[in-house]
């Protein structure tokens, strides 16, 4: 922990997590609503036909949406790189909110604004919004790693709490944006300046009280303060113990790519699969479209706590992260069974429309798969990469992410360009059930690994307070030098 930080405490974590708790979630409510109505956006009417779309195809819409969500993971790799040499955890968060908050108005402008100029302006709000979540991204994550000192076991928990905000925000988005939409005539636009108000609102939250709760965690670049604690390492960059930390991340990361590409298709092939294919009718209410993008957030609050007391109350025979990331790959596939359920129900038909009690199915065990993966992944990178290339290596784990969602946007689009239903449904089967074979195959492959990974972690899964001296004698062990110790 940052000796200047403020020591006090709320609920048994440093005060510090909540605002940044508080911060992650007005950002993610900007993202998530953004995302619940990208792809509807983009296959909607055009403006001159009494629409507020862009007109493009399903296929070319999930295409774009796949490069667009992977550039948003993309960045943080360059984000986190500015953050740690140069412009430190802080200034890049408020740099990047602003960017972010101003691509969201870009993206908000009305046609009779810019008339022939839609997709330019569309283009370069897309452009503004990935380059400022590539300086928010990594940074926000690496400083409640920061938070608290290595062999901390809070920090798991703390990443789960922060998780909880990140879908707190997520869930609201798809609610809000939904509504926004809807008081709009179906004017998707009026959506993007609400998402644009959240990004602010998290802006706001980080001028005015991140000195008090966080004191100097983010002010100084991460590599000036790794070279103020190792002013004699003459030695070589990486030891043998850093190496073997990176290549877990880096095996890590090729199965994280297999499970984000199939649950991103949730902003995207489920998503259309939600407005075209399911019945959404309770009663004389038609549930929108967007709703469904919050099943997952209300999960992910309402499941968090549990899951985080269940590897708690596990003590010692808590599951390794390679091993929960194997279970997050079977959730996964679990899912996808519900989605061919959905298929089968209409049994080739597109007018008979499915339950959407199988999108309900689906998102609950892709969220308990999500559960299992996402915040032990990130705790994992801060736990594993070297201290002076934090925020760097949390851009590297977001480039696993960029990869999965780019791959994720062209399995999408192999629903067809604008072919049949029957054909779009039959497309939606294969792609369903090629998505659970990959990501069962993944995890029962990750699972025999998991032994392996967990020695190349060399103690970090399992370090106390008082076990820095063993992790130290065997970095000493392996390297044969003292001042190659960076953690």
């Amino acid at each position: 922990m940052n000796p200047q930080a403020p020591q006090g405490t709320f609920m048994g974590h440093p005060k510090g997590l909540f605002l940044l708790f508080t911060t992650e979630l007005w950002e993610r409510f900007s993202y998530y609503a953004m995302r619940a109505i990208l792809v509807l956006y983009l296959v909607g009417q055009v403006h001159s036909q009494g629409g507020h779309g862009l007109g493009w195809t399903q296929a070319e819409a999930l295409k774009l949406y796949g490069i667009f969500t992977g550039l948003v993971y993309l960045t943080p790799l360059i984000g986190g790189w500015l953050a740690d040499n140069y412009l430190g955890q802080r200034k890049a968060i408020i740099i990047g909110g602003a960017l972010m908050a101003a691509g969201q108005f870009l993206l908000g402008t009305p046609h009779a604004w810019v008339p022939g100029m839609e997709t330019e302006v569309f283009y370069l709000g897309l452009a503004v919004l990935i380059a400022g979540n590539g300086l928010f991204k990594p940074n926000i994550s690496t400083m409640v790693g920061d938070l608290y000192e290595d062999g901390d076991h809070r920090r798991d928990g703390a990443f789960t709490i922060f998780y909880m905000g990140i879908n707190v925000g997520a869930f609201l988005s798809g609610i809000v944006v939904g509504s926004v939409v809807a008081a709009y005539d179906g004017n998707y636009q009026m959506g993007f300046v609400c998402a644009g108000i959240g990004m602010v609102a998290s802006l706001i939250i980080q001028f005015l009280f991140a000195q008090k709760y966080l004191g100097d965690i983010g002010r100084v670049p991460a590599a000036k303060l790794s070279q103020a604690a190792n002013q004699n390492v003459t030695k070589e960059p990486l030891t043998q113990v850093e190496r073997d930390r990176i290549k877990v991340i880096m095996v890590m990361g090729l199965f994280t790519i297999i499970f984000w590409a199939g649950f991103e298709q949730a902003g995207g092939l489920m998503n259309l699969f939600t407005n075209e294919f399911t019945d959404r009718m309770i009663g004389g209410f038609e549930v929108p479209t967007t709703w469904f993008q919050s099943l997952n957030a209300m999960f992910i609050v309402i499941f968090a706590p549990v899951i985080a007391s269940v590897w708690v109350r596990l003590g010692d025979r808590e599951p390794n992260s390679p091993v929960k990331f194997a279970m997050g790959l079977v959730l996964l596939a679990v899912g996808f069974l519900f989605m061919i359920g959905a298929v089968l129900e209409m049994n080739g038909d597109p007018t008979s429309k499915s339950s959407m009690w199988w999108l309900v199915g689906a998102y609950f065990f892709h969220t308990m798969g999500e559960l299992c993966l996402s915040p032990i992944g990130l705790s994992m990178v801060t736990k594993l990469a070297p201290l002076r290339i934090a925020s760097l290596m949390m851009g590297a784990w977001f480039l696993f992410v960029a990869a999965a969602n780019y791959i994720g946007g062209f399995v999408g689009s192999l629903i067809g360009h604008g072919g049949s239903q029957e054909e779009q449904l039959a497309n939606a089967m294969g792609i369903f059930a090629g998505i659970a074979i990959t990501a069962t195959v993944s995890g029962v492959l990750l699972y025999f690994m998991a032994d392996k990974l967990v020695d190349w972690m060399h103690g970090a899964e399992d370090a106390h307070h008082g076990d820095e001296d063993k992790v130290l004698q065997e970095e000493i062990a392996v390297t044969g030098e003292h001042e190659g110790v960076q953690r």
